[in-house]
């Protein structure tokens, strides 16, 4: 049975019209979440990639051990 109540002249077109649009905005939507996402963790890789950079810079330069040291006396 059909609660709605009695159709009025357009107002089908119109709830057709509004939920086109719901789900068109909901696959956009789903599209940035995955986007996003996806971006989210090539950020991650990069900040991992950056740290391991700086890393070896500070071995090669010799200062990881004295930060070390001054991190224990602290």
């Amino acid at each position: 049975m059909d609660t709605r109540g009695p159709e009025t002249p357009g107002g089908a077109v119109l709830r057709d019209a509004a939920e086109n649009l719901i789900q068109e905005l909901q696959e956009h939507f789903q599209a940035l979440t995955a986007t996003l996402t996806i971006r989210m963790e090539e950020m991650g890789h990069r900040i991992e990639d950056l740290q391991k950079n700086v890393n070896d810079l500070m071995v090669q330069a010799g200062i990881e051990n004295s930060i070390k040291e001054q991190m224990l006396k602290a």
